[in-house]
């Protein structure tokens, strides 16, 4: 993936790209472990040392073929579960969707706590307190949750019915027993007695799954009797032998079958399908004595060579996964170091994601961890990326708002731009557009599918400016030159100017000097300044010469200051200024003469008549210069007016 460049962000699309890459790990891979357990071996003819002989195996076995493909529960909405939930429940048995269903809860949960969490940010992002936050009733959730809370009932019932029906079956078997023993002391025909032994053996067969504890005992009683059927009914031999010899055939077979195994390459369908062989074993009545130990010595031997196979293949299992939860636990820490770092800009954020990636990419190649701790370092993992994938998504929502700030921002600058670039005010224009074209700089990118069209919008309306600002001041130099000599020469005039006796006449010459020098154009930008100084220091030398009191001089000159301003392009500003700072002055000086007028009476009751005096002058001389500032003020006032 292009990292899109953040100093020229239009690479808005790439902003939105969602990296966020998703691992489903699902129960129904998981490899079971391995769990010692006894398979018991007893035959009908067994004698007491093969009694006694249990064989430690892994009962536990591992599905070799694939269940049918389950939907992705994590990419369906919580619509699209609730009813997958729903067609599970109403189609299929409890037992066969126990997982299925525990999946669709934990996806389901999931999405609706992701909700109610985007909702109270919302809440609380609204100005709303986090603690009076409340979530309306979740029609979904709902029926969810009762369809849960049924499937759980039925499920409790069925157990109970199973363990139910199982203590029945014991019974049932129990039963048998004792009809078979009653079988021993009967005096009928021996048809009719061997017809009821095979009706009863029938019936036992028949009958379903008993409790495992009662397992064992139950079958040693079967055995025992039945063996005391065959010693003490009065059976003619050929029917027994005929019997025996049939049974001894079952047995051979089985031997064979179980010695095939051997050559199995699947250790756990080997595994399997010897406990099949041992049940049908348990079933099979007795054998010849003489082929009895023999049989039960080949049958044994193939089963404990099998049970071993099973035992290491489980063993190897075991040590491969403590390898795998190893290296899970190792990509788990670099998972939360990257979803831990403060990551700030879009180069980092797309390293980063290549990164997580890669882990994932690593994770879906190494094995199952062992079943205690399969699901928790899967989780541990899990967070970890979705930790990371929410900031990123978090990051990216603020850099999308930023961005849209600031395209406002820089769509403001051109609309300035634009409603300054036919202004003939050169030298306040020239310097608002340097301000904006500063502030443009400092605003960060916006989206990369206006950004160009944007910024050619904001140089056309410079441009534009300052096309007709070079254009102008190449026709004006000619004629500011001229302007410069006519001021020059009015400067002269005023310089020579001989006062009259009478100050009326010389305040008339002077307002006329003053209209004079506004109505010249402008001078070379270099010698404005200067020209102006000039200017106003031959006026200001002419009202110092007058006989006229100071304050009536002051406000005078102030009078030719302020037109001095009138003709500036900018006047308003340097007015708006120059009330300001009159204004200030006042109001300092009425607090300077309230404080003095305060201390002349501290003083005067004391024998200090001249600090006293020096207090009034200073107020005096403030009530002067506060009429002056009054005066100054009028006049801007009385041009507002």
């Amino acid at each position: 993936m292009k990292a899109p460049d953040l100093s020229n962000p239009s690479h808005e699309n790439e902003l939105n790209e969602n990296l966020e890459a998703k691992e489903k790990v699902t129960d129904s891979h998981e490899i079971k472990k391995a769990e010692a357990k006894s398979v018991n071996l007893e035959s009908s003819e067994a004698n007491s040392d093969e009694e006694a002989f249990e064989e430690k195996t892994v009962i536990g076995s591992e599905n070799e073929s694939e269940l049918q493909k389950e939907p992705d529960y994590t990419l369906m909405e919580k619509g699209e579960l609730k009813n997958r939930l729903t067609l599970l429940l109403e189609n299929e048995s409890l037992s066969a969707i126990k997982d299925k269903v525990e999946a669709i809860k934990l996806n389901f949960y999931k999405k609706h706590n992701e909700e109610i969490e985007a909702a109270k940010k919302r809440f609380i992002n609204d100005g709303g307190a986090e603690e009076d936050f409340q979530l309306g009733s979740d029609e979904l959730e709902v029926q969810v949750r009762e369809m849960l809370q049924k499937f759980k009932e039925k499920k409790s019932e069925l157990n109970r019915n199973i363990e139910q029906e199982k203590e029945d079956n014991l019974k049932k078997k129990y039963q048998i027993i004792e009809d078979i023993k009653d079988l021993v002391n009967r005096k009928e025909s021996f048809d009719k007695t061997f017809h009821e032994f095979r009706e009863l053996q029938k019936q036992w067969h028949e009958i379903g799954m008993v409790p495992q504890q009662a397992l064992k005992n139950l079958w040693d009683n079967y055995h025992h009797h039945v063996e005391n059927f065959y010693d003490y009914i009065k059976i003619n031999k050929e029917l027994r032998d005929l019997d025996l010899k049939k049974n001894m055939a079952l047995k051979v077979k089985l031997c064979e079958e179980a010695e095939k195994l051997l050559n199995e390459p699947s250790v756990v369908k080997a595994f399997n399908t010897l406990q099949k062989y041992h049940e049908q074993w348990r079933e099979i009545g007795p054998v010849p004595r003489t082929e009895k130990e023999k049989l039960w010595i080949r049958f044994k031997e193939a089963t404990t060579i099998i049970n071993r196979k099973h035992q290491e293949y489980y063993e190897g299992l075991k040590s491969e996964q403590k390898n795998n939860l190893a290296k899970k636990t190792v990509l788990c820490e670099k998972a939360e170091e990257i979803a831990n770092r403060e990551i700030a800009s879009h180069k980092e954020w797309n390293s980063s994601s290549k990164e997580i990636i890669d882990l994932q990419k690593e994770w879906r190649t190494i094995g199952f961890a062992p079943k205690k701790d399969n699901n928790r370092i899967y989780q541990r993992f899990r967070a970890a990326c979705d930790l990371y994938f929410d900031k990123k998504r978090d990051f990216y929502m603020v850099l999308k708002e930023k961005l849209n700030v600031n395209l406002e921002k820089k769509k403001e600058l051109c609309e300035i731009a634009e409603s300054l670039q036919d202004s003939q005010d050169w030298k306040e224009t020239t310097d608002k557009l340097i301000a904006i074209q500063k502030e443009w700089k400092t605003i960060g990118p916006v989206p990369r599918k206006v950004s160009e069209d944007l910024w050619v919008r904001f140089r056309a309306a410079c441009d534009k400016f300052f096309h007709n600002k070079s254009n102008h001041f190449d026709n004006a130099d000619a004629g500011q030159i001229e302007n410069l000599k006519l001021k020059e020469s009015l400067i002269e005039k005023v310089q020579n100017f001989v006062l009259a006796e009478d100050n009326e006449k010389n305040l008339s010459a002077l307002r006329k000097f003053q209209k004079e020098w506004t109505q010249i154009g402008h001078v070379p930008f270099k010698k404005k300044d200067k020209i102006q100084e000039l200017f106003r220091k031959a006026i200001n030398s002419l009202y110092d010469r007058m006989n006229m009191d100071s304050e009536n001089k002051e406000v005078q000159k102030f009078k030719t200051k302020i037109d001095t301003f009138l003709s500036m392009s900018n006047y308003e500003d340097k007015i708006i200024i120059e009330r300001n700072k009159i204004v200030n002055k006042m109001r300092q000086l009425e607090s300077d003469i309230a404080l003095w007028e305060n201390n002349v009476g501290f003083f005067s009751s004391s024998k200090n008549s001249s600090v006293v005096s020096e207090i009034e002058e200073k107020i005096e001389r403030g009530k002067q210069n506060l009429a002056i500032l009054s005066e100054k003020l009028k006049i801007i006032d009385g041009l507002v007016s």
